[in-house]
């Protein structure tokens, strides 16, 4: 009888990441991801980018699932996030050049991965958990800025990213059978926010900014 269920596999990861994603909740998010490109054009396409290499990702992981239920939802994520991403191009001056151009360092890891209860600790539980964050600081730069529209829009995403994220607790334990699998859920879930984190602080500091925040 297993005693770990997904709502278990959440709450541990967001604890053993409490410092990581708090950071990559920070202001120095949008700094980091746009190169100190803090313009409109520039955050709107690095947040189409991401919903862009998200609905790919996903796509690859249903083509090759053999549980149809987690193909599935793979897919219908995947629909969500491409509808995101024409969603925030809508807003922009043009497109990105290259939506499709080759995977950051999170979706080359996220490609990797084979089994469904790692996929699902991965994609729907560590980067939802992170994209929750990025897209406040996203929220908060057209707030600056006086964009209620831009804002409201990615208001909307973080509510469905936030419901991604609980179809990412319901999944687990429809497809997991054993604590063993919800561990190895929890710690690709884990092991995703540190890419991102990883990446994160690589940025900053080759802009020289302390990823650390100042007490």
């Amino acid at each position: 009888m297993s005693t770990m269920d997904g709502m278990s596999v959440l709450e541990a990861t967001r604890k053993e990441c409490e410092t990581e994603i708090d950071r990559l909740g920070s202001e120095k998010s949008l700094i980091a991801s746009t190169d100190a490109q803090l313009n409109r054009n520039r955050v709107l396409a690095e947040a189409a980018i991401a919903e862009m290499h998200a609905h790919n990702t996903l796509i690859l992981w249903a083509d090759d699932e053999d549980d149809p239920t987690a193909a599935q939802i793979f897919r219908e994520v995947a629909a969500t996030e491409i509808d995101h991403y024409e969603r925030v191009i809508a807003l922009a001056d043009s497109a990105p050049d290259d939506p499709n151009q080759s995977p950051n360092s999170l979706h080359k890891h996220l490609r990797n991965l084979e089994e469904t209860p790692v996929r699902i600790g991965a994609g729907l539980l560590g980067r939802p958990l992170v994209s929750l964050r990025s897209l406040l600081q996203v929220i908060n730069f057209f707030i600056n800025e006086g964009n209620t529209a831009a804002a409201d829009l990615f208001r909307d995403l973080r509510s469905e990213t936030n419901a991604t994220l609980e179809r990412g607790v319901e999944l687990l334990d429809a497809v997991c059978e054993s604590n063993d699998e919800y561990e190895q859920a929890r710690d690709a879930a884990v092991m995703t926010v540190n890419v991102v984190y990883e990446v994160y602080t690589t940025d900053l500091e080759a802009l020289g900014i302390d990823p650390k925040p100042i007490c």
